[in-house]
């Protein structure tokens, strides 16, 4: 006899920890990775990802259902409607304090598949913004030197500054 393929644990722990944000005073944020399933304002994507507020005050109608996380937002003041796959959901934390969860892929296919479709979608913004007249300067991201041996406590960002997640393999 075989056991029945088991659900995904991610849109169960989105649910929780969504849950434990809000029951905090947190302001639940998800890192999403954009492909040509995931329905956001490709003008606020970079490099491939794009970073969502989904707390109740940011959005109307929010459904996290099992395959995907559905709601309206306001972007530059117009309303869109926002589907993302649960499996593009590569986090979820609070903003305050960053803690939360960071998902693994669900199957390293996926990872190859968003780098083409990451490049893809740069082009893509490329020309959309190259038609609206805007000139746009793509800046590589350097890394830290990171000693695995450091135990030092990190410092916070700025007051102000924007969360950051790092995805350690």
């Amino acid at each position: 006899m075989t056991a029945p393929e088991a659900t995904s644990t991610r849109p169960y722990l989105l649910r929780a920890l969504m849950e434990w944000c809000t029951d905090n005073g947190f302001t639940p944020h998800i890192a999403v990775r954009v492909d040509r399933n995931t329905q956001v304002p490709m003008e606020f994507v970079r490099d491939g990802q794009i970073v969502l507020n989904i707390s109740y005050d940011a959005t109307s109608g929010l459904l996290i259902g099992n395959d995907y996380v559905q709601f309206t937002a306001r972007f530059g003041g117009k309303p869109r409607e926002i589907m993302v796959p649960v499996v593009n959901v590569m986090a979820i934390y609070a903003r305050e304090t960053g803690q939360g969860m960071a998902f693994p892929p669900e199957d390293e296919e996926l990872d190859e598949a968003a780098e083409v479709e990451s490049e893809e979608l740069e082009a893509a913004l490329d020309e959309e913004h190259a038609a609206e007249d805007r000139v746009v300067q793509l800046v590589t991201a350097k890394a830290e030197d990171d000693d695995p041996d450091d135990d030092q406590p990190r410092t916070p960002p700025p007051a102000g500054g924007r969360p950051a997640l790092k995805r350690v393999k």
